[in-house]
């Protein structure tokens, strides 16, 4: 009797010295009452089930004890819905139709404050094929339309490439560096300054070490090509620097 209290007692010290994850989700999209939800995170180079549940009348849930941080994926069978930190503590996930958005926790809340910032950015690229439209019925010469938005177009490229490269290096030190760095990077060029100066930690981890040969080897990144500017002329540093100082508008 007095061994069976003693591993019950072990057993007890064990669970309380691991940590707990908690993830209470709530959704507005009718499209995924009663569907199954997984968390999906990536172990060395495989994709695993961590943990599933059901989404009941628009709420659910994810619980468990965690023996490291994980970098995870929400996904609605096999389609993917949004990443997030699955670490220690309460962690709160909202999806509605406007957005969808995870915070309550440090990394989660450091992952959507960069999000949101690279989904401004993305919205004033596309707002350009809009202004364009408009500046064309103004009755606006079509060259010099197209001078002035291919010189935006390269501030906001040039914005999101620093933004992305800054987030990168201030995070090699957790999960969030290297998601961002192979899901995020837009160019060799980018991605040979971030290895440059990466840890070596960074640099053995197995998405990471995958991502930066295929890089190297293509010489092309795995994401996306980058958003082309308007036109293929040359963009002298002087128009960059006027739209930055906010002269960018037309004469």
């Amino acid at each position: 009797m007095k061994k069976v209290l003693y591993l019950i007692a072990c057993v007890s010290v064990l669970v309380s010295c691991a940590e707990q994850y908690n993830i209470q989700g709530s959704s507005t999209v009718s499209v995924l009452d009663g569907s199954k939800l997984y968390l999906k995170v990536f172990k060395e180079k495989d994709l695993s089930n961590l943990d599933s549940c059901e989404v009941v009348h628009g709420e659910f849930r994810f619980a468990g004890l965690l023996d490291t941080t994980y970098m995870a994926t929400l996904y609605m069978g096999e389609q993917s819905i949004m990443p997030l930190v699955v670490e220690k503590g309460n962690i709160v996930i909202r999806i509605d139709n406007a957005q969808q958005k995870v915070s309550g926790t440090p990394l989660n809340e450091i992952l959507y404050d960069f999000l949101d910032k690279h989904t401004r950015l993305d919205n004033q690229m596309q707002e350009l094929d809009h202004r364009y439209s408009q500046m064309l019925l103004e009755g606006i010469d079509e060259q010099e339309i197209e001078r002035i938005l291919t010189a935006e177009g390269a501030v906001i490229m040039h914005q999101e490439d620093s933004l992305v490269t800054d987030f990168v290096t201030s995070n090699f030190e957790n999960v969030l560096g290297p998601f961002i760095f192979v899901h995020m990077s837009s160019s060799v060029p980018q991605v040979e300054h971030i290895m440059s100066k990466a840890p070596e930690t960074f640099k053995r981890i197995a998405i990471v070490d995958e991502f930066y040969k295929h890089v190297t080897d293509a010489g092309e990144t795995h994401k996306a090509e980058p958003v082309a500017p308007l036109n293929d002329g040359e963009i002298d540093d002087a128009t960059i620097q006027d739209i930055l100082n906010g002269n960018g508008n037309t004469h």
